[in-house]
């Protein structure tokens, strides 16, 4: 039997809703995946991890970049949200595209990746446990990118932080609570992070590469303020400006 609690309560009724639509996606939210993949700078033939995947929105555009040579493989702890991740992917006949249906946090992983993904996820982006299990299957220099929602400081976050507040009673028990730098711990293990934000600035893309080479030459990870190759104009630490 399927265990409830391993599926968000705000998900329960919009899984089953969508299921008949296997490559549905809201569409205010396709450009924001698009840049996050843009972001990882993925090669023909690279081997990407989509941890927190959900209902697999984030598929079509790991799979062009990485070629029908590379591999996408999506995690997702939830069985009734995996079922639908799983339909896009016979939708779509991807042939190098699969689901582990497992917690982060303790996942069993083979071989090392080029990339990562966590489009949506802060159970994944915001907890040290699930980084400290998932980092270690990471090549070196590897890019890493997490788009999710953080509070505003802009003039609208009297009426968008408590909204933001009472629907993360809606994720799991043991998402860390948003705040206004959810990257943070991204930041303690990535090199050069960097941030632009989008929707007022209650929703954010945050990227950096592994610091392993900058821990051999003595350099720590740091947050910069430049603009990314792969596009996004603002920066971290500039809440006055939108990605858009």
């Amino acid at each position: 039997m399927k265990n409830p609690e391993l599926t968000p309560p705000y998900a329960r009724y919009l899984v089953h809703l969508i299921r008949p639509f296997p490559n549905f996606d809201a569409f205010f939210i396709k450009s924001v995946r698009e840049k996050a993949v843009q972001l990882l700078r993925l090669k023909p033939g690279d081997r990407v991890l989509d941890v927190g995947c959900g209902p697999g929105g984030s598929f079509p555009y790991l799979v062009s970049a990485v070629g029908p040579t590379g591999e996408v493989i999506g995690v997702e702890i939830s069985p009734d949200i995996a079922i639908n991740a799983r339909r896009r992917i016979e939708t779509n006949r991807w042939r190098n595209v699969r689901v582990i249906e497992a917690d982060a946090r303790t996942v069993k992983l083979e071989g090392k990746f080029d990339a990562l993904l966590s489009f949506a996820a802060a159970d994944i982006y915001a907890s040290p446990q699930a980084l400290d299990n998932l980092f270690p299957y990471l090549k070196d220099d590897a890019r890493v990118v997490a788009f999710g929602a953080k509070l505003t400081r802009r003039a609208f976050g009297g009426l968008l932080n408590p909204t933001l507040r009472a629907l993360w009673k809606l994720s799991f028990a043991s998402t860390p609570k948003v705040n206004y730098e959810p990257w943070a711990p991204l930041r303690e293990r990535l090199d050069h992070l960097q941030t632009g934000e989008y929707f007022f600035g209650c929703m954010f893309l945050a990227w950096g590469a592994s610091p392993v080479v900058s821990q051999i030459l003595g350099h720590t990870p740091e947050s910069r303020q430049i603009n990314d190759s792969g596009g996004a104009d603002c920066v971290s630490r500039v809440p006055e400006h939108d990605c858009d």
